[in-house]
């Protein structure tokens, strides 16, 4: 018997063995090779390609072509699933690898138009322009490895047929981008309600002109079902990034200083744009040289064309312009024909396309959807929750020509001022903020986007009434007239996405951030006493400070201490009274202020909007902006609680807000104040599309890892409004600092990793580092390349 057993156990440690030794050399097989010689179509000479330690790729081409097909050649090895999953979220083709959980969020995108607007653009480009060549060249590098090596594990779970990528794919990607910046699907309608339902009284905390000729007519007024519907829209968009996991753009800090400035004499670019935590992260780095040509360039999936990038002349970074180029638009319908709406003083039909989604393990549905004038009728892909008005969504990007990829790729080019002026005028939408300096001296900011034409009056922070007029777009402005600014007196321009202040007068509506942010870097960069270098610019974006906290408990601290009277309660009330407004990670005061806000907002606003627009509020910058103004009014509407007989205080509001904050707070960390910590309740994690299906997330999301900063800090690792614990959701997608003194020297760092293959060196040896706040060198110089380089592949012409 013992000898069967032994045989038996024998037997199983064998095909253990097999099994691993399978396993291991299928992962194996999956690996970037980095190394070596590998053929390559359609080149005309060899190009090198040196890894440096963090797996960035150096390209050396001989010409740019060539250079161009090495970088999508590289960049899919790494990075193909991500190509995959950007491309298929843009077109509304999730749901064929997702199943029917995506197939709102497809109905989404389809029913934007980005799809069909991509399909358009792709058949007029004119493929002759050194940018659509570099473009081609860059998707044939691209397909080819696609087409001649074994697909990422994540195409065999989900089962992705391999796809070849077009210019359309790239062209739909942008529009992803363009659509990322959108807030109007959380603000608007939470905006039009409060206005429609609760009145002027409970918007004036929003900070939001009273407009009375801009509500609703009787004949085109939303109605409780219209609500329902727009509801859904608000949380399909945001489960639309959620379960995607692709990376959502929030915000962002850059900032050029000029040599007079700066210890070295030259001027200093600084950046970090603010996006959505993900695994892999967003941007792929790799230094591309030709004869003709050198940039460090940060890349984004499906484009040749560098959105953040530096050599040793020039370089630039970039911000979230927050411009408003979304608007919603209440039809009104005929009532004697539902397809047609009112339109210049006549009844127009509207038009229809049918689209067709197909979805893993279900039957293919087919969507019919409607056009106004004004755009898209977004609603008529929820029609089971919707009333009977139609919203349209009058959106730049469908309205402009937007050559985006021309304008990036001229912006990579671009050394001289009128050069990088004349590249970013060509950027419609979205709107963005270029922060750009030169080695030669010249610094410069110029915010980049078509702005609309509006009709005097019309706010866009709400649903417009086509009826009235307020919907019409006279045409746009001239680029010139947007804000912007070249070498100031002052030596310094700086962008965190506050409200411009354009020369022009032209008013620019928009979803800005909260200015404390930007008032916190102004403080310090305005400081004549500090001479700028990189260890200063690098401490200016791992600041965790800002004056809001300090900002509203000014008004709320005598409220609190009038309601902390029990002596047990007062010690915990002590970390906000000592507070100086830092998120540090070992502060206890974040840790209270952030889950009393939250319970602030609940115990005033939530009776009056209900769960499901307090949840879209919850989500919107608009909450930042009504808080303050909200505790310092003790007379404001929203203290009172609708579901109950008494009319409650600011006092009694405020006492339930706290009572609660303790409850859940002591629910989740005991007793102790000590493990109250910031860096206990305040965490990132950088979550894979695979990571929300346990227990895949172990093998494919990367943290979590406690982490400082907070909401609208300069090292904004942001966490949404809610309660504790807090999931840090976007913040620095990159931090670069860059001293033209010597551009060689620049350093950066990418939130988790350069690959996107799992079991990769490089899938996440960053990850740590960049929550400790830690920067890397950017490898620019033919010396440095040549001293960090880890491995050689070469790429050589024909199979």
């Amino acid at each position: 018997m013992k000898l069967i057993l032994k045989i038996v156990g024998g037997l199983f440690a064998l095909l253990l063995i097999a099994a691993l030794a399978v396993g291991s050399w299928y992962l194996y097989k999956k690996q970037p090779v980095r190394s070596g010689t590998l053929p390559l179509d359609h080149l005309s000479a060899k190009v090198t390609v040196r890894y440096d330690e963090r797996g960035v790729p150096h390209i050396e081409a001989a010409n740019q072509t060539d250079m161009y097909r090495a970088l999508g050649y590289v960049h899919a090895q790494d990075r193909l699933f991500q190509m995959e999953m950007v491309r298929r979220l843009a077109k509304g083709e999730l749901a064929e690898i997702l199943g029917p959980k995506l197939l709102d969020t497809d109905k989404l995108f389809r029913t934007l138009g980005i799809r069909a607007r991509a399909k358009a653009m792709a058949a007029a480009m004119d493929m002759s322009t050194p940018a659509n060549k570099a473009l081609l060249a860059y998707l044939d590098g691209v397909n080819q490895y696609q087409d001649h090596n074994r697909s990422p594990v994540e195409f065999d779970i989900l089962g992705i047929p391999h796809t070849p990528f077009t210019p359309e794919d790239t062209v739909a990607v942008s529009g992803y981008l363009a659509y990322s910046f959108a807030a109007a699907f959380r603000t608007e309608p939470a905006m039009t309600f409060i206005r429609d339902k609760l009145g002027a009284d409970y918007l004036r905390v929003f900070d939001i002109d009273w407009h009375p000729e801009g509500v609703l007519a009787p004949t085109t007024a939303l109605k409780d079902n219209d609500w329902k519907g727009l509801n859904r829209i608000a949380q399909v968009s945001q489960e639309a990034m959620d379960l995607a996991s692709i990376p959502l753009m929030e915000g962002s800090n850059a900032w050029a200083i000029s040599g007079k400035r700066t210890v070295s004499g030259k001027p200093l670019l600084a950046g970090d744009p603010h996006i959505a935590f993900s695994t892999p992260s967003v941007w792929y780095e790799a230094h591309l040289s030709a004869p003709d040509f050198e940039l460090y360039g940060h890349f984004q999936a499906l484009s040749p064309a560098a959105l953040l990038g530096h050599n040793m002349d020039f370089g630039w970074s970039l911000t979230m312009f927050q411009n408003d180029d979304m608007d919603l638009i209440a039809e009104k319908v005929n009532p004697d024909n539902a397809q047609q709406v009112w339109h210049n003083n006549q009844w127009v039909n509207l038009e229809t396309r049918t689209e067709t989604i197909t979805v893993k393990g279900a039957a293919p549905v087919q969507l019919t959807l409607r056009h106004s004038p004004h755009g898209p009728i977004i609603n008529d892909a929820f029609k089971d929750s919707l009333g009977d008005t139609p919203i349209a969504m009058w959106w730049a990007y469908l309205e402009t020509e937007n050559p985006i990829l021309q304008a990036f790729y001229e912006l990579n080019r671009a050394d001289t001022r009128d050069k990088a002026r004349e590249a970013v005028s060509k950027i419609h939408a979205p709107g963005l903020n270029i922060m750009w300096a030169n080695a030669k001296g010249d610094i410069g900011w110029w915010a980049a986007a078509k702005l609309p034409q509006r009709p005097v009056g019309v706010n866009p922070t709400f649903i417009l009434d086509a009826a009235k007029g307020e919907a019409e777009k006279p045409g746009f402005y001239a680029f010139t007239f947007n804000p912007q600014e070249e070498n100031p007196a002052r030596g310094y321009i700086m962008s965190a996405n506050h409200q411009p202040k354009p020369s022009s007068g032209v008013p620019v509506p928009g979803y800005y951030n909260l200015a404390d942010r930007a008032q916190r870097l102004d403080s310090v960069l305005s400081n004549p006493k500090i001479r700028w270098d990189t260890q200063a610019a690098q401490a200016l974006q791992l600041d965790t400070s800002n004056g809001y906290g300090l900002r509203v408990l000014k008004d709320l601290m005598p409220v609190l201490q009038s309601v902390v009277t029990d002596p047990n309660d007062k010690a915990f009330l002590e970390p906000l009274t000592k507070w100086d407004g830092n998120y540090t990670t070992d502060s206890i005061a974040p840790t209270l202020f952030t889950q009393l806000m939250y319970e602030l907002a609940k115990s005033a606003m939530e009776d009056e909007m209900g769960e499901v627009q307090f949840k879209n509020l919850l989500k919107t910058r608009a909450l930042d902006f009504a808080l303050p103004l909200l505790v310092a009014d003790a007379n404001s509407p929203w203290w009172d609680n609708k579901n109950t007989k008494a009319v409650e205080s600011r006092f009694e509001t405020v006492r339930i807000a706290w009572v609660n904050t303790l409850k859940h707070l002591q629910g989740l960390y005991g007793t102790s104040l000590l493990d109250w910590r910031w860096g206990a309740a305040h965490t990132l994690t950088h979550n894979h599309p695979l990571g929300r299906q346990k227990p895949l997330d172990w093998l494919f999301n990367v943290g979590p890892f406690p982490v400082p900063g907070g909401r609208e800090t300069p090292n904004n690792l942001s966490n949404a409004i809610g309660p504790a614990p807090w999931a840090v959701s976007y913040g620095p997608s990159t931090r670069r600092v860059i001293d033209f003194a010597d551009a060689s020297q620049s350093v950066g760092i990418n939130p988790v990793g350069q690959s996107g293959v799992r079991f990769d060196k490089h899938y996440a040896d960053q990850a740590e580092r960049y929550a400790a706040g830690a920067y890397v060198p950017q490898h620019l110089d033919e010396d440095d390349v040549k001293a960090h380089t880890e491995s050689t592949l070469t790429l050589k012409p024909g199979r």
